[in-house]
């Protein structure tokens, strides 16, 4: 047991060791963003973000981008469309149009309230006992008369609303 032991340790101090060196740079594995350069983000509030969608242009992009520098006239649509999409990722439409993940939403919700449901009700079939014999209306009717006999709260309780000449409640 003492063998695995020290084997399962050694084992994750290896691999904790690998990841930290190719975390550092020496694999070259790992390549961490640089937050100081602006960065592209599709928003609606920002309708021109601060860098383009695409950073690394290949020749053809870099050939269309020679031709955008002359009469726009000559661009056929398919070429104004892929300008487009160098500089940003999506259009206003396709930012605004709905997502299904409402659906997952109300599923899980729904989930948990069912959960919730078949916990209560098998707490109320396990757990609780049967209702107790003071919760029966012959027996709230006798502790009513006692309250009344010992009149308590005579001022502005119970035995106040309640007529000791008549027998009754008053109206």
């Amino acid at each position: 047991m003492l063998a695995s032991r020290a084997f399962s340790l050694m084992g994750r101090r290896a691999l904790s060791t690998s990841i930290c060196l190719r975390a550092h740079g020496h694999a070259g594995v790992v390549k961490a963003e640089d937050f100081s350069l602006p960065a592209y983000v599709d928003r609606r509030d920002v309708p021109l973000p601060e860098a383009a969608f695409v950073k690394q242009l290949s020749a053809q992009q870099k050939a269309l981008k020679e031709k955008e520098k002359a009469s726009w006239t000559a661009l056929s649509v398919e070429e104004k469309v892929e300008l487009y999409r160098i500089k940003f990722n999506e259009t206003y439409a396709e930012m605004n149009k709905g997502t299904n993940e409402w659906k997952t939403v109300l599923g899980g919700v729904l989930f948990f309230l069912g959960l919730t449901g078949v916990i209560l009700i098998w707490q109320k079939i396990y757990m609780y006992g049967p209702i107790p014999h003071t919760f029966s209306d012959e027996w709230v009717s006798m502790q009513t008369k006692r309250m009344l006999d010992m009149r308590i709260n005579p001022v502005e309780g119970i035995s106040s609303q309640w007529d000791f000449e008549k027998n009754e409640w008053k109206k």
